[in-house]
Order: C-alpha cells, then structure tokens, then sequence
C-alpha cells in the first residue's frame, strides 16, 4: 500500500470503532449526485458509467460536496451494478428509466453467461484508481468510503432487469430454485469480496455494504438467502486482509428496511449498522446492543422543510441515538431535487448539537 497525505480527521473512525468522539460525524448517502449543479454539470457531458469508469471525473464528483460542506466523510463515486458488469453483463443508466439490463437472468442455465472468476484489477480497477487518486485528493481532509451492493440487492437487479417494487422476478427463484439462488449468490459474494479488498489495498478507509432490497424479503428468507452472504463477506474480507499484513478497516452494513433483523445484523461481523428512517434509534440501540455503531437515520424528507424545522428533527434524532457511537446521516440517499443549503443546515446542525450534548461550547 502506498502512502497518502495525513489524515486531519478522523471523527468517523473513532465513532466506527467505538472510540469517544467531540461531536458526531455527519455523511450523506449519494452526497456526489444530482442536486449538486456542479454534478449536473459534469453528467451534461458524460455518461453515468462513463463518469464511474473514468477515475479523474469520479473523482471530481466525489470532491464536489466535500469542497461546500463540512463533511466527515467522502464516498467514492460509482454505483453497486459495476459488480454485475464486470461479471459480464451489460447495465445502461437510462435518462427517466435507470438501470437496465440488456439481458437479465431469466433462467438458473443463463448463469453460465457470468464470469464468477473475473479479474477485479482488470475489470475494476477503474474504481480502484479513482480511490487512489481521491485519497490524494482529499489532502487528509477526511476518510474516504469504499462500497459495494451486496448479493442479493445485485441478484435481484440482475433477474429483474432494472428496478421493481415487488422484485416478484428475483424472489420467484428463491423459491423454485433455491439451489441456483444459493450459487448466484456464492458467486456475487466472492467477486464482492475480491473487490472490496481490493478497494482497500486502493486507499478505502471504510467500507460499507448496500442491501438495499432488504425489505423485499422476509425474515425467513432474509436468514436463508441475505444475511449468510452478509456476514460471509465481512469475515471474508478482515481475514483476507489480514493475510496480507494489512490493518482490516471499519465495515457498515446498510439493510434498508430490515427492521426485522436488527439483532441478527448486529452479529454479522460489521462495525456499523445503518439504520433506515423506519426504526426508532432507541428500540434499535437495544436490539443491537452496546457494542455496536449505529448510523442514520432522517427521513430524506425532511430537507424539504424549514430550516427551523430542519434543525430541530436533526435535535431530536441526536438526542435519541445519543452522541457516542454514532454516525449521523440520512435514513437512505439524498433525493436530486433536494436544496444543497439544505444539506448544509443538516451537517451543520449535527455538530452544533452534539457538541452542545458533549458539552462543547
């Protein structure tokens, strides 16, 4: 691993790990998107995955929002459907539509059209360089996040074609064909794996996993199909960084609407549990317990309102997750048509009030 400019804050690495922090670090997930004018700016001239796959303008996206908010993280642009491209498939981001497969699985025999031994360096080290280059770019400013989706969130795009309220497509194979579920699923986790090591080795200083379509399932299906890959993947990944002699970095897990599985997820390896704006922070710090971090979670919603209203919601949620351990964001990303000087309001007033709650004048 090469060297990088020192880090001058480290606020989110305390609180990942459980250390005492002054007041509480504030991200936004998709911080680097479309309610930036100077992110539309750089799409009005390059498409999405062009963006993604040049490291000089994922970088810059990723730049843009930690130049205008006091933020204490940044997120490396890119998108969790590079897995499935590189193991074969082809995804367009089309304008009013999003993410389409050309060819979605629609049978267990269209697996053998996946490379489940891609090359993570060749297929993306696109996203490897863009972390290196932003860490340098940072200047030690802040931590720089790495990600990916996690298997069954990249499954169920990969069967269903693109988006879908009920993911009726990609359920249907859990229960006619559970067996080719379960190797699409070893498959996804041992590319994942592979590629968040690597964005690690690339200058990654957390990590968090996306599983967005959590709340399509179940808890019984989530405990078969969802939460082995899960915690397989943070295991997998401390160990095999381990071996290589390198220091295992703080891991976020993200199940958006898996209310149910709190506890479970708690125990799955991870540093971090992030939490949707469904669930209440003080029922979910006793089913996690005290060992773990919790991060969220205000209603994206709320940056439309006030901000008088805007900073009393923010108020009311530190004062209900409390200050330590504890990572403040949003309950799921940023909406496009969203005011920036709203975001600023919310980062903002996080750490006046959890300095005021620290008792840090």
């Amino acid at each position: 691993m090469q060297m990088f400019p020192e880090l001058k804050n480290d606020l989110i690495l305390r609180a990942a790990r459980g250390d005492s922090t002054e007041r509480v670090p504030v991200w936004v997930m998709r911080q680097a998107g479309r309610y930036l004018p100077e992110f539309q700016a750089v799409r009005a001239k390059h498409e999405f995955f062009e963006v993604c796959r040049t490291p000089e303008l994922a970088c810059e996206v990723t730049l843009q929002p930690i130049r205008r908010f006091n933020l204490d993280a940044a997120i490396i642009f890119s998108d969790i459907l590079v897995v499935p491209q590189a193991m074969g498939l082809t995804v367009q981001m089309l304008p009013g539509t999003g993410p389409t497969f050309q060819e979605p699985l629609l049978v267990p025999s269209d697996l053998g059209r996946l490379n489940s031994k891609t090359d993570v360096n060749q297929t993306l080290g696109y996203v490897f360089e863009a972390i290196t280059l932003t860490r340098h770019k940072l200047e030690g400013k802040c931590p720089l996040i790495g990600f990916s989706g996690a298997p069954w969130t990249l499954m169920s795009y990969m069967i269903e074609g693109g988006g879908s309220t009920t993911m009726s497509k990609a359920k249907k194979w859990l229960y006619c064909y559970p067996d080719d579920s379960h190797k699409l699923l070893q498959m996804l986790t041992d590319v994942i794996v592979q590629f968040l090591v690597g964005q690690v080795l690339a200058g990654a200083q957390l990590l968090q996993l996306f599983e967005s379509h959590a709340g399509i399932l179940g808890p019984g299906t989530f405990s078969r199909f969802a939460l082995p890959y899960i915690r397989q993947i943070s295991t997998r990944v401390k160990e095999d960084l381990v071996q290589r002699a390198v220091k295992p970095v703080p891991m976020i897990v993200f199940a958006k609407d898996a209310h149910y599985a709190l506890a479970e997820l708690s125990q799955s390896g991870y540093d971090v549990v992030s939490l949707d704006w469904t669930i209440d922070p003080r029922n979910a710090r006793k089913q996690v317990g005290p060992n773990v971090t919790l991060q969220g979670n205000l209603d994206p919603c709320v940056l439309y309102t006030s901000p008088d209203r805007l900073t009393e919601s923010v108020r009311e949620m530190v004062e209900a997750f409390g200050t330590q351990r504890y990572i403040a964001n949003l309950g799921h990303g940023i909406y496009p048509d969203m005011n920036p000087d709203h975001l600023k309001e919310f980062v903002d007033a996080v750490h006046k009030h959890s300095e005021n709650a620290n008792g840090i004048q």
